[in-house]
């Protein structure tokens, strides 16, 4: 039953990621056409979108961490077997985090290379 909470947790924050970067590349297409039309590479573009997929995930996952290790003793009776502040869970599961998030980022990020300039442009 955990597992497949888990499994639902990391679904909706990867669909969150997801969301939040699709709905910035639609904000920024005409700043993304303008750099296209400027001689940007598409690996420039690449860059700009999957680092800010990165930051936004790495500051999410580092709050969680933070807090996860304040909330640890709270819950150390209801864990059996297991201690609170087992190291293998956190550093495992912020690895899991970052790969999913940059899966998550890298769709919006492709798009954003098909970015017409032309259409950018005249739809400003």
């Amino acid at each position: 039953m955990v597992g497949a909470f888990a499994a639902v947790a990391l679904l909706l924050a990867s669909l969150g990621i997801y969301g939040l970067l699709a709905y910035m590349v639609g904000q920024k297409s005409h700043e993304i056409g303008i750099r296209i039309a400027l001689g940007a590479q598409p690996s420039d573009i690449l860059k700009l979108i999957l680092r800010r997929g990165m930051l936004l995930s790495g500051a999410g996952i580092l709050v969680g961490l933070i807090l996860a290790a304040i909330a640890a003793p709270a819950i150390a009776s209801l864990l059996y077997g297991v201690h609170p502040l087992d190291l293998q869970v956190f550093l495992f599961v912020p690895v899991v985090f970052l790969v999913v998030s940059f899966l998550a980022s890298s769709i919006p990020a492709r798009r954003a290379l098909r970015v017409d300039p032309i259409v950018a442009l005249r739809d400003s």
